[in-house]
């Protein structure tokens, strides 16, 4: 049996691990977890190897419900993220600027839900989340390459200075695992199966597994416990920039070296 042959079977055997796992758990549904929307927040990441999603998921039942849509706890997004043509926000985040945003488009593939989203990330470290829902859901390869008038409204409205020269620049794939704190109003996400591709080139990054957890105010948290006493430091890189980085290695990522460097020695683990 050669390598590939080796990676797709264990990756296989991960998936199913990660499947059972997410059946233990007690469920919550998107009505219920309206309670713990945290539109503006904190989040804390980590970038973890995929093969250890299975055993944390086993240590985090206790303390955590489960976000189920339809059946499925393993729920498929995907991401479009608008730019301008030099890639203004982007080079905002690479230069470590405040109040910077990211304009994007998810689509929620089980409940068939489209979204128009800023993130603003605020000179105080919090992440302030507003969207609105688009009335006509495609998948995101197929929909226009502009924003739609009633978007790009609310774009404006909600940025300063936002240019009208915004286009798709990269479309993002993963598979989600939402948890949702029994005790305390924390969000934990575990982002699997990330692939990237801008139209022309396309990236996949099935051996990483990056988890984030969100609150309204830094408090305690069974999930960063352990974290912290598995010795795993929070590392932040955003998908936005982590795809762009991966399909175009020219572009100055100065301010991303430290990140992708650790993520390579996750992935080789």
């Amino acid at each position: 049996m050669n390598t590939d042959m080796i990676d797709i079977a264990l990756a296989r055997l991960q998936r199913e691990r990660i499947k059972e796992q997410t059946l233990r758990f007690s469920a919550i549904s998107l009505a219920e977890m309206e309670d713990v929307k945290l539109m503006n927040r904190t989040d804390t990441k980590f970038l973890l190897p995929r093969r250890r999603i299975s055993s944390l998921l086993d240590q985090l039942r206790e303390n955590y419900r489960m976000l189920e849509v339809a059946g499925h706890r393993l729920c498929a997004y995907e991401t479009l993220y608008f730019d301008t043509p030099d890639l203004r926000y982007y080079h905002d985040h690479q230069s470590g600027r405040s109040n910077r945003y990211k304009i994007r488009q998810r689509r929620y593939v089980e409940s068939d839900l489209l979204f128009t989203e800023v993130k603003h990330k605020t000179n105080k470290g919090r992440t302030v989340k507003e969207r609105i829902q688009n009335r006509e859901v495609q998948p995101l390869e197929v929909r226009p390459t502009q924003l739609d008038a009633e978007s790009r409204a609310f774009v404006n409205s909600r940025t300063k200075g936002t240019p009208l020269d915004l286009r798709p620049v990269l479309w993002v794939g993963y598979r989600r695992i939402t948890l949702v704190g029994r005790y305390s109003p924390e969000r934990i996400t575990l982002d699997l199966d990330l692939s990237f591709a801008d139209g022309q080139r396309q990236r996949d990054f099935g051996g990483l597994a990056i988890a984030e957890v969100k609150q309204d105010a830094r408090q305690a948290s069974a999930f960063l416990d352990l974290m912290k006493q598995q010795g795993v430091r929070s590392g932040s890189i955003s998908k936005y920039c982590l795809g762009v980085v991966s399909l175009d290695r020219t572009i100055k990522h100065n301010r991303f070296k430290p990140q992708l460097r650790h993520l390579q020695k996750i992935i080789n683990q």
